[in-house]
């Protein structure tokens, strides 16, 4: 789950052991086979409160707890944003339709640690030039997970993605929300912006946890909030996508937490889903 950027400050941040990185990576398990469950059922003519339903159901059976329902007012376990929606979209009692996107976030805190992920579904009558905008957003997601090492910078992360988005290809990230530390709670220090300067920002240490999550639009990059108070749209109602991993910097090459093996497996036995993957040769090998 993104959060708004703030100017403050000073806040303290947490490197996490080894054994809290197990713990971590324990509760990213549940979110990832939440997630899975979801493309199991997702189909047209289902509706986000019945996912919704169906994955609180899913996550307590498990032992874990929904990290969103009730996280400032939240009244869902999982935030479900389609096509213009970019993140923060409440499950509603409107039918998903042959063309959506869908966005499903989820989080979960188990034994005192949290895991948090997302992905953007695609329905089998997705248009191809939307399908590239996902591919793109997913691909975008590795390059910054490329720079989560010891050594360097936030800065690093956020150049990746925005490079790769707005340079090599024609799409727009994000400014107002941004990816953030993770671990004792759902969002912790430092923030993880999707724009930025190489070199720049907090240095990456080991044990650092942070969730990385690319928030990326087909058109302009203005977003605008519902009266909900929650649901974020694009401003030009152009689609919007968003994928998310709960990552632990380490040396050479950042460990992530949370995977989307699963659900690529039920994207695989869903007739009702498209295959979505990151678009780079680079990734051909991820198995996340």
């Amino acid at each position: 789950m993104g959060f708004f950027s703030s100017t403050a400050q000073g806040k303290k941040i947490y490197h996490k052991t080894d054994e809290e990185v197990e713990l971590m990576r324990a509760a990213n398990l549940i979110v990832s086979k939440t997630l899975a469950h979801v493309a199991t059922l997702l189909k047209p003519g289902v509706t986000g409160k019945a996912l919704d339903k169906a994955a609180e159901t899913f996550i307590r059976d498990l032992g874990g707890r929904p990290a969103f329902k009730g996280y400032n007012g939240f009244p869902a376990s999982l935030c479900i944003s389609y096509n213009d929606i970019v993140v923060h979209g409440i499950p509603s009692s409107r039918e998903f339709r042959e063309d959506d996107i869908v966005s499903v976030d989820c989080g979960v805190e188990w034994q005192g640690y949290y895991g948090d992920a997302a992905f953007t579904f695609a329905l089998g009558a997705v248009p191809q030039p939307t399908l590239e905008l996902l591919e793109v957003t997913y691909a975008s997601l590795y390059r910054g997970i490329e720079q989560a090492i010891v050594g360097k910078r936030i800065g690093d992360i956020a150049f990746a993605i925005q490079h790769y988005c707005e340079r090599e290809h024609p799409y727009t990230v994000v400014r107002e929300l941004v990816g953030h530390g993770i671990g004792r709670s759902l969002h912790e220090e430092p923030e993880v912006p999707n724009y930025g300067k190489r070199g720049q920002g907090l240095l990456l240490q080991d044990g650092l946890t942070l969730a990385i999550e690319p928030m990326v639009n087909m058109g302009r990059r203005e977003v605008y909030q519902s009266d909900d108070g929650w649901t974020i749209h694009t401003r030009d109602g152009k689609p919007s996508a968003h994928f998310e991993h709960s990552v632990a910097v380490r040396k050479g090459q950042a460990d992530v937490l949370s995977t989307h093996e699963f659900i690529h497996e039920a994207i695989k036995n869903n007739p009702n889903l498209k295959t979505v993957s990151p678009k780079s040769e680079n990734f051909a090998a991820q198995k996340n």
